[in-house]
C-alpha cells in the first residue's frame, strides 16, 4: 500500500495542473466602487454639484508672497549667521595656522588671540542686533500684512 500525501477530499493537488490555483496577479484589483445611482425610475435624478465661485484673491497658501516672506526671513537668517558664524571661524583658524599672529602682543602686553576671543562677544551681539533690526524692518511688515489679510478672507468666509 502507497502513502499518498493529498488525500482524495483535499482540492488542490500540486501535481496536478487542473486544480492549480491561478498564478498572482499584482495588477487584479478588486473593482472600485460604483457611484450611487437611481434604483426606481421615479426617483428624482441626484443634484448637480453645488457650483461655488472663485474666490477673487487665491488662497493665502498658494500666494506668491508667502514666497517673498520666506525669501525675506531666510536672508535675514542667512546675514546674521554668516556675521556671527563667520568671525568665529576666522578667529579658530587664526588660531589653528598663525599660532604666531595670535601668541604676538598688542599694547598693554595683552595676546592678539586673546582680544580676538573677547572681541566674540560683541560680535555675537551685533549680529543679534542686525536679525531684530532687519525682522523689524522687513520680515515683520510682511507677516503683518499676511496676518491682516487672513483675518479678512476668515471674515469674507464666515459671512457667506
Amino acid at each position: 500500500m502507497s502513502y499518498d500525501p493529498y488525500p482524495p477530499h483535499d482540492a488542490y493537488r500540486p501535481d496536478d495542473v487542473r486544480s492549480s490555483p491561478a498564478p498572482y496577479d499584482p495588477y487584479d484589483h478588486p473593482p472600485l466602487p460604483t457611484p450611487p445611482t437611481v434604483t426606481y425610475p421615479w426617483q428624482p435624478p441626484p443634484p448637480p454639484p453645488e457650483r461655488r465661485r472663485p474666490p477673487r484673491r487665491p488662497a493665502l497658501g498658494n500666494h506668491s508672497d508667502l514666497r517673498i516672506l520666506r525669501g525675506a526671513y531666510r536672508r535675514q537668517r542667512r546675514v546674521a549667521t554668516t556675521a556671527a558664524l563667520g568671525y568665529f571661524c576666522l578667529f579658530l583658524g587664526l588660531s589653528a595656522f598663525a599660532p604666531a599672529l595670535m601668541a604676538s602682543t598688542v599694547t598693554g602686553g595683552v595676546p592678539t588671540g586673546l582680544l580676538l576671543a573677547l572681541v566674540q562677544l560683541p560680535v555675537t551681539w551685533l549680529a543679534t542686533a542686525l536679525y531684530e533690526h532687519t525682522a523689524r524692518r522687513r520680515v515683520d511688515p510682511l507677516a503683518d500684512r499676511f496676518r491682516k489679510q487672513a483675518e479678512l478672507d476668515a471674515r469674507r468666509e464666515a459671512a457667506r
